[in-house]
C-alpha cells in the first residue's frame, strides 16, 4: 500500500428483516428524551460479521474474490432476535442492542472462517468474544446522568426469526449526520455467480 491510496471503512454483515424497525421504534419510549441517545436508522440496522476498519481501496477486489469462495460453500441458516442488553455495562451503558439466539453454531463457525480469510489480509483478528447482537442505539458521553436503562433491558417482544441466507460487504462512512453505509456486494450463502 502506498500513502496515497484511498482507506475504506469496510464491515461485513448480515441483513436482518423490517421487524426489527418496529422493534427498534417500541424501544424509544424506554430511554427518558432528557438523555442523548443516537438510535441507529432503519436502513442502517443488521448484524455485524466481522469490522474491517480501513481497507485499501486497491485490495477490495481481491477480498471480494476471497469472500465468494467462502459464502459459496455456507448454507442458509436460521436465527432468532430476541431480548434486550448493553454494551459495556448498565451502569454505564454505551451500545444498546436486541439480542441473537437460536442454533448459533452455524453462525459460531462463519465468524471463525471470516476471522481466519481476514487474518490472512492483515486485518487482526477479533480479541473479545462474539456475543451476536443488532445495535439499535449508541449512548455518547459526557451527559450529566448517565441513562437509566433498566426499563429497556426489561422491555419484552414477540422474538424474531429469520433466515440467515447472505452476507453483505459494506462501506462506512462517517459523517456528522450519522453513518453512511454503502453496499459494495452481496453474497448469498451457498451460490456462486
Amino acid at each position: 500500500m502506498n500513502n496515497d491510496e484511498k482507506l475504506i471503512r469496510t464491515f461485513l454483515s448480515i441483513p436482518v428483516p423490517a421487524a426489527v424497525r418496529s422493534k427498534k421504534n417500541m424501544l424509544y419510549s424506554t430511554i427518558d428524551e432528557e438523555f442523548k441517545v443516537n438510535w441507529v436508522r432503519n436502513i442502517n440496522l443488521h448484524l455485524t460479521i466481522k469490522f474491517l476498519d480501513y481497507t485499501p481501496e486497491s485490495e477490495i477486489p481481491q477480498l471480494l474474490l476471497a469472500i465468494e469462495e467462502v459464502t459459496k460453500t455456507l448454507k442458509p441458516f436460521d436465527l432468532l432476535i430476541e431480548e434486550t442488553g448493553c454494551f459495556p455495562i448498565k451502569e454505564r451503558p454505551k451500545v444498546l442492542w436486541l439480542g441473537i439466539s437460536g442454533v448459533l453454531k452455524p453462525l459460531e463457525d462463519i465468524i471463525e472462517k471470516f476471522e481466519n480469510l481476514l487474518d490472512g489480509f492483515g486485518f487482526q483478528k477479533e480479541e473479545n468474544s462474539y456475543t451476536p447482537h443488532i445495535t439499535i442505539a449508541r449512548i455518547k458521553y459526557p451527559q450529566k446522568k448517565t441513562p437509566n436503562i433498566d426499563l429497556f433491558l426489561n422491555s419484552t417482544y414477540d422474538p424474531i426469526n429469520f433466515s440467515a441466507d447472505r452476507i453483505h460487504f459494506f462501506s462506512s462512512e462517517l459523517l456528522p449526520t450519522g453513518a453512511l453505509y454503502t453496499l459494495i456486494k452481496s453474497f448469498p450463502l451457498g451460490e456462486s455467480f
